[in-house]
């Protein structure tokens, strides 16, 4: 089982990363065109959405700097530590759906402490790729296009990340336990 995930992952990405520009070219589309005209769009977008992320990083370190993560922690971790989830993922498990970029620092903080090949560090690698950094996505995207009513979204997003953590945890266990 090992090997054929460690396969599979070793040539997924150069696969697909061929396969796009070689089927594009197949259907006779205009490959390098249509790339430029998309990073074009790109940076105008980025410009477009550079408010939504200075209010999305100040948000972030609100909630961080309050103590409101402390003390979600505090208050789940007995009963992850009952069920036998090791609770040193739960900050990642909040955090993901938050930031990008803090919970990956979270993540190599767990590689440092117990090993990038412990059980922990394989649950929070899984964590990383399983979810999503929903509130990120809701501010930037929907800020991009002009959604002000993300309310149903938000819900799903954040189902979607809660079901990413629940299955990351399960699936290192099934395959690495």
């Amino acid at each position: 089982m090992y090997a054929i995930i460690s396969m599979i992952s070793m040539w997924a990405i150069p696969v697909v990363i061929v396969f796009i520009p070689l089927y594009a070219a197949y259907k006779k589309l205009p490959v390098y065109e249509t790339f430029t005209e998309g990073a074009k769009d790109g940076f105008d977008t980025a410009i477009r959405i550079i408010p939504h992320m200075v209010g999305m990083m100040v948000a972030i370190s609100v909630f961080r700097a309050s103590g409101a993560m402390d003390l979600i922690i505090g208050q789940i971790q007995p009963l992850l530590k009952l069920i036998g989830i090791p609770a040193e993922v739960l900050p990642l498990a909040i955090l993901r759906p938050i930031t990008g970029t803090g919970s990956l620092a979270y993540t190599v903080d767990l590689f440092k402490q117990f090993g990038a090949d412990s059980m922990i560090g394989r649950i929070a690698s899984t964590i990383q790729g399983s979810t999503d950094t929903t509130l990120y996505v809701l501010t930037v995207y929907f800020g991009a296009v002009g959604i002000r009513k993300s309310r149903y979204a938000l819900k799903v997003g954040l189902l979607s990340d809660l079901v990413g953590f629940v299955a990351a945890i399960a699936v290192c266990f099934l395959v690495f336990g």
